[in-house]
């Protein structure tokens, strides 16, 4: 008998990030008090200021019970009960951290990992390399990091981010020397930015220099399947 997520790989994106899913955070859930003996209770996702999704949650022993209702590809509503184990673990300096205990199974395989996050990219709460879930900045190259480099220091200033916004002034305390190698950083990697900008626009306009030269020639046949 298959387990959660147990269905196969094709059930689970390969292109969804871990920002982009909802997840459920054990120390979150520890410090609103979810993880206490009989606890009974839930959670909610908001978006500007509105609920988009909830969740009801009930300790049962060593298990914290998740219940829900999910949709997929337009398909009927499901009820979802899923029971997740969770194990304490001692720290190094005293008190213990909580962990899920992942439930999942993929082509058979059980999980088992101990994780501080649970993702809900696909009809159960799993951790993320269940889903094969990636970081955002996984998918960048050196422009993109670049810019958002860029844009952490210009915020870091109390600026606002891009490169069509003013340069912050040096914030009172900071010393000259450091604004100035924060300012020479922001620069560098916004000139990086620009030439992929232009390398861009230039593909872009051979590419329509192409179309042009093939639309005044022959008439190509087209086929219809």
């Amino acid at each position: 008998m298959g387990g959660f997520g147990s269905t196969r790989w094709a059930w689970i994106s390969t292109k969804d990030t871990v920002e982009s899913s909802r997840s459920l955070d054990i120390n979150r859930l520890n410090r609103a008090g979810c993880l206490q003996s009989g606890y009974r209770g839930g959670w909610e996702w908001t978006r500007d200021g509105e609920r988009v999704a909830s969740i009801s949650f009930r300790r049962d022993g060593d298990r914290l019970v998740l219940s829900y209702r999910v949709r997929r590809n337009g398909e009927e509503w499901q009820d979802v009960e899923q029971r997740t184990r969770i194990v304490w673990m001692s720290c190094r300096f005293g008190g213990a951290r909580p962990y899920f205990v992942c439930p999942g199974v993929v082509n058979g395989i059980a999980c088992g990992r101990r994780v501080g996050k649970l993702y809900g990219a696909g009809t159960y709460f799993l951790c993320r390399h269940c889903y094969r879930l990636v970081y955002a900045s996984q998918r960048e190259d050196r422009y993109d990091r670049a810019l958002r480099h860029a844009n952490n220091i210009r915020m870091r200033l109390g600026g606002e981010p891009g490169m069509a916004s003013v340069f912050p002034a040096r914030p009172k305390g900071m010393h000259h020397r450091t604004y100035e190698r924060l300012q020479s950083a922001v620069l560098n990697a916004e000139i990086l930015a620009e030439e992929r900008l232009a390398i861009v626009l230039a593909r872009l306009q051979r590419n329509d220099h192409r179309s042009g030269r093939r639309s005044t020639g022959r008439a190509r046949k087209e086929f219809w399947i």
